[in-house]
């Protein structure tokens, strides 16, 4: 495992990239409501992205064919945009995008409510929110990256969801995911040792029901094995001296 320190100009760009995913999201966010299609936000969030001298780093990604990942209820997470897939009310959805801005890249996803939603998808949303922050907390130098893996885990578990075991958290920088690999689940104390320069994608994705996951037909979309309810939230995180820096906040 090589995990690339980045320089404090690499930062400054990926802060950058940062602003204008974060940014992204919030737009998209704005416009979630029921009759917006998939592929209406698909084409707000490139828009946008390309208007601020960013591309967005999914679209041709190993074939994939959109700018936006958007997840739907059970979909956990690489939802394709489709103009034939309308939001309704009580639905929540994923929303993950991810740019690259004079070559480095920024990364990060929310989970939001379509309308009125039930309170089960209301609290699902706000533990996956939290999960995240609870492992942003342990994003320091001298903490080793079991500890955010055993943060997101122990908070999610405690308040009866599961954590998805098949995808993962990831470095990034240059390349969209880079070492190490971060898992949402696994013991503290354990892992390598966290630097300053380190720049990591935490991106818990949490569902009701059972772990299991799989994939559907169009060799995308991830969906939860038992039909429950899934949400993600993802920052990419600058490991600082001074503790963790959020790059996709707005």
């Amino acid at each position: 495992m090589a995990i690339i320190i980045k320089t404090s100009e690499e930062v400054a760009l990926m802060r950058e990239a940062g602003r204008i995913v974060a940014e992204t999201l919030a737009l998209l966010t704005s416009k979630v409501k029921p009759g917006v299609t998939t592929a209406e936000l698909d084409t707000l969030a490139y828009d946008h992205c390309i208007r601020q001298g960013a591309i967005p780093s999914f679209k041709g990604y190993n074939g994939y064919p959109a700018s936006l990942c958007a997840s739907i209820n059970d979909e956990v997470v690489h939802g394709i945009p489709s103009p034939n897939r309308k939001l309704h009310e009580g639905d929540i959805i994923s929303l993950d995008f991810g740019v690259i801005y004079q070559g480095l890249q920024g990364d990060a996803a929310v989970t939001v409510g379509v309308g009125k939603i039930t309170p089960t998808a209301a609290k699902l949303i706000r533990v996956t929110e939290e999960a995240l922050c609870k492992g942003i907390e342990q994003a320091r130098p001298r903490k080793r990256l079991g500890d955010i893996s055993s943060a997101i885990q122990t908070y999610v578990e405690s308040l009866g969801f599961s954590v998805v075991r098949q995808y993962v958290g990831h470095g990034i920088g240059r390349s969209m995911h880079e070492d190490p690999q971060i898992p949402n689940f696994g013991s503290p104390n354990r892992g390598p040792v966290l630097q300053p320069g380190m720049v990591l994608a935490l991106e818990p994705m949490v569902n009701v029901g059972t772990f299991r996951t799989r994939v559907k037909e169009d060799k995308w979309t991830v969906v939860t094995e038992d039909g429950s309810l899934s949400a993600h939230f993802e920052h990419t995180v600058a490991i600082t001296s001074d503790g963790p820096e959020i790059l996709t906040k707005v």
